[in-house]
């Protein structure tokens, strides 16, 4: 299972006063704690700096890479950014995302055509937020297609079928699952991501219906996520999810977190 680590978004405040101090050290120990904790990719947003987003996404990416030794997750939908982020970013980094709103294709579509970058693909058209299986099984085959017709390799694509408060409507939960299950049989190769969290938006003990999503998912092919790993409860659901789905070999990642206490809540 490959994890963003979510947590280095200048959305959360804790995140929005230390980029305000450009203070490096908490920045980075919020990084590290991530990387120790099972990700592979750290996330890094700083959408909320409207004229400044370059610079301060610049400096974050930095700051973390002096930190940890993992690729960073991209995540601002401005060309300009991701450009400037590119230009500095030392290995293979993660965009988040580029969808099929054509202002957002048009956008990035040059930035990743040819290129080696992981591709988060969100199922997002001009058409609006997709609702059923099948419309997301619609935008994600459009946008496979065009991610390879611009030389994306198919195994750098990671569609995210859209997550959607189960609270709004009660088949968002089914619907999202049922577009996993299905994207993942009908193109092999292509990877599936998503941010757990909204899932769970406007309800009581939220990370209880998280932790229990992701296992669900999981089931149904999921093999990434955009997850707080400092929740223990949750890295410790993944592992074994995994583990139960037939996809940790001779349970050896399962055991190797055992080992190292990660399963202990």
């Amino acid at each position: 299972m490959l994890i963003v680590g979510e947590l280095i978004n200048s959305s959360r405040k804790a995140i929005k006063a230390a980029i305000d101090a450009e203070n490096a050290e908490e920045i980075q120990k919020i990084a590290k704690d991530q990387y120790e904790n099972g990700a592979h990719y750290i996330d890094v947003n700083a959408g909320t700096y409207v004229g400044k987003e370059d610079r301060y996404m610049k400096w974050l990416i930095s700051t973390v890479q002096e930190a940890v030794d993992v690729p960073c997750c991209i995540d601002s939908p401005d060309p300009k950014v991701v450009e400037a982020a590119l230009e500095l970013h030392k290995g293979t980094p993660m965009l988040n995302s580029i969808s099929l709103e054509k202002e957002r294709w048009d956008a990035l579509r040059p930035v990743v055509a040819g290129s080696d970058l992981k591709v988060i693909a969100l199922c997002m058209s001009d058409s609006g937020m997709p609702e059923t299986k099948d419309d997301r099984l619609s935008i994600a085959s459009d946008l496979i297609n065009n991610l390879v017709k611009n030389n994306v390799p198919v195994e750098n694509i990671y569609v995210d079928p859209l997550v959607q408060p189960i609270s709004t409507n009660d088949y968002y939960g089914r619907e999202f699952m049922s577009a996993v299950e299905a994207i993942m049989t009908e193109f092999p190769g292509v990877h599936t991501i998503c941010g757990l969290s909204n899932i769970s938006y406007g309800l009581p003990e939220r990370k209880l219906l998280n932790q229990t999503f992701v296992v669900m998912a999981i089931c149904k092919g999921l093999d990434s996520a955009i997850v707080n790993p400092l929740d223990k409860r949750m890295m410790a659901n993944i592992y074994a999810a995994e583990t139960l789905a037939g996809r940790d070999e001779f349970c050896g990642n399962y055991l190797s977190a055992y080992r190292e206490e990660k399963l202990a809540l």
